[in-house]
C-alpha cells in the first residue's frame, strides 16, 4: 500500500446526510485515504422513476416519484439479481426532513439523472468477480427511514412512505424479471445496511423457497451506545424517527414483540433473529459512528474529540481506549448472529465507512484483507457457500491493510 493519499469526496451516501436538525450534516466531506487504487470502470447507469408509486401513495419525502438504476444481467447472471438499498443518513424531526426534501435525499426532482456503478455493483469481473454479470439495482433513497415510514406531515407538506417506496419498488422489479430469479441478494450501506437488515426477511418472502436469498449488510451496524458525555445519542435520535415517521408498524415482528420500537430500529436486536442467511461487513471502528454518536460535537463542547474524530492518528491514548470499548461493543452485538453457520462475517479494524461499494475497499491490488481474503472474496465464499467466511480483526492498529479516512475541513 502506497504511503500517498488519494484524494476522494465522500457524499452523503456514506456521511454527511441530514443527521437531526444540523443542515451542515448535509454538506459534502472532503476525505483522503491511503488507497493506491480508487478509480473504477463501472457503468454508469439512467434513472429510472417508478410510475406505478403514486396511485399507491409510494412517494419520496417531497411527494415526487421514487426511482431505481437497473443494469441488466447478461450471460450466467441473467437470473440472478442483486438489489442494493441506497444509504445517506436519516431525518428525525420536521425541520430536518423539511430540509432534506430539497436534496436528492427527500426528491427524485435532485437525484443524479446516472450513476456509476462501482465495487459490488461494478459490471466488470475485475472489479467484481461474482457479481458483475447479474441484474444490478441501486433503489434510491428518499424517505429518510431507511424504507420504513408510514405517515404525513400535511402542514409541513411531508410524506412518510418509505415503506409503501419498498413495496413498489419490489414490486416493480419483480415485474422487471425478478420474479423468475434463481438466486437473489439483498445489499446496502449504511443507511442502507440498516435497510437490509430491517427488510431482509421481507424480501425472502418475495421469493419461492427454491429461491437461494440472502442479505449483506454493510456499514449498519449503528450500535445503541454511550457517547463520551454519557449520553445515548444515536437512541435518541433512532427514537426521532420511529416516532415522526411511524415506522414501528414496518419493523421485524421478531424483534418488536419483544422489545420497545426504537430498540428494533437497531440492526443489534434484530440480526440475531433473521431468518434468511446473512452477512454483516462492518469496521470496528466506525468513522459516521466516531463522529456522530460516540463523540459529536455537542457532546464534545470543548473540542478534545475534535482531531481524533477527523484522523485516527490523532487519537490519545486515552481517546483509543474509549474506542477499544466500542470495538468491543461491536464484537459482542454481532457474537449471537455469527453463531449461525448460515452466516457470514467481515469485521476490520479500519477507521473507515462502507467498503462493499468503493472499488478500492471491495475488490483491488490493495484492498482491505483479512485471512488474506479481499471483502469481495469473502462475500462471494458466503454466498455461493465456497467456504468459512467468518473473519474478525485483531484491535487496532495491527492491520496494515485498511484505507483508513482522513477528514479535512471543520468537523
Amino acid at each position: 500500500m502506497g504511503p500517498w493519499a488519494l484524494a476522494l469526496v465522500l457524499g452523503s451516501l456514506v456521511l454527511a446526510a441530514a443527521h437531526g436538525s444540523e443542515p451542515w450534516l448535509n454538506e459534502t466531506q472532503v476525505y483522503s485515504t491511503n488507497a493506491n487504487s480508487g478509480g473504477s470502470n463501472g457503468v454508469f447507469v439512467g434513472l429510472t422513476l417508478i410510475q406505478s408509486a403514486a396511485a399507491k401513495g409510494a412517494v419520496c419525502l417531497d411527494g415526487s416519484l421514487p426511482g431505481y438504476h437497473l443494469h441488466r444481467g447478461f450471460g450466467s447472471g441473467a437470473n440472478s439479481w442483486l438489489v442494493n438499498l441506497e444509504g445517506g443518513g436519516w431525518c428525525n424531526d420536521v425541520k430536518s426532513c423539511v430540509f432534506r426534501k430539497s436534496s436528492r435525499r427527500g426528491s427524485s426532482n435532485h437525484m443524479e439523472r446516472q450513476l456509476q456503478f462501482t465495487g459490488i455493483m461494478s459490471n466488470r469481473p475485475e472489479e467484481n468477480p461474482d457479481f458483475y454479470s447479474w441484474n444490478r439495482v441501486k433503489v434510491r433513497y428518499c424517505d429518510g427511514s431507511s424504507f420504513t415510514g408510514e405517515g404525513a406531515d400535511v402542514s409541513s407538506g411531508l410524506y412518510f412512505r418509505g415503506q409503501r417506496i419498498w413495496q413498489a419498488a419490489m414490486d416493480d422489479m419483480m415485474a422487471q424479471g425478478m420474479r423468475y430469479a434463481n438466486q437473489a441478494l439483498l445489499s446496502g450501506c449504511s443507511a442502507g445496511g440498516v435497510s437490509t437488515i430491517l427488510h431482509c426477511d421481507e424480501f425472502r418472502g418475495l421469493f419461492p423457497s427454491s429461491t437461494k436469498v440472502k442479505c449483506l449488510a454493510d456499514a449498519g451496524m449503528f450500535l445503541d451506545t454511550v457517547d463520551v458525555s454519557g449520553r445515548r445519542e444515536m437512541r435518541d435520535f433512532f427514537n426521532g424517527i420511529v416516532r415522526l415517521q411511524g415506522s414501528g408498524r414496518s419493523l421485524p415482528r421478531s424483534c418488536t414483540s419483544r422489545m420497545d420500537k426504537t430498540s428494533c430500529f437497531f440492526p443489534q436486536n434484530v440480526a440475531p433473529n433473521i431468518q434468511t442467511p446473512a452477512f454483516i461487513l462492518n469496521t470496528a471502528y466506525d468513522v459516521w459512528q466516531l463522529q456522530q454518536s460516540v463523540a459529536p460535537k455537542k457532546a464534545d463542547p470543548r473540542g478534545q474529540w475534535r482531531g481524533c474524530r477527523m484522523n485516527h492518528a490523532s487519537c490519545s491514548g486515552s481517546q483509543l481506549q474509549f474506542l477499544q470499548g466500542f470495538r468491543n461493543e461491536m464484537l459482542d452485538a454481532v457474537r449471537g448472529f455469527s453463531w449461525s453457520r448460515k452466516n457470514g462475517l467481515f469485521i476490520n479494524s479500519c477507521f473507515a465507512h462502507c467498503q462493499s461499494e468503493r472499488q478500492d475497499t471491495w475488490y483491488a491490488k490493495d484492498s482491505p484483507r483479512l485471512g488474506n481474503k479481499r471483502i469481495a472474496e469473502a462475500v462471494g465464499d458466503w454466498f455461493f457457500e465456497r467456504g468459512d467466511a467468518k473473519y474478525t480483526d485483531c484491535a487496532y492498529p495491527c492491520d496494515g491493510t485498511c484505507h483508513h479516512l482522513v477528514f479535512k475541513g471543520n468537523y
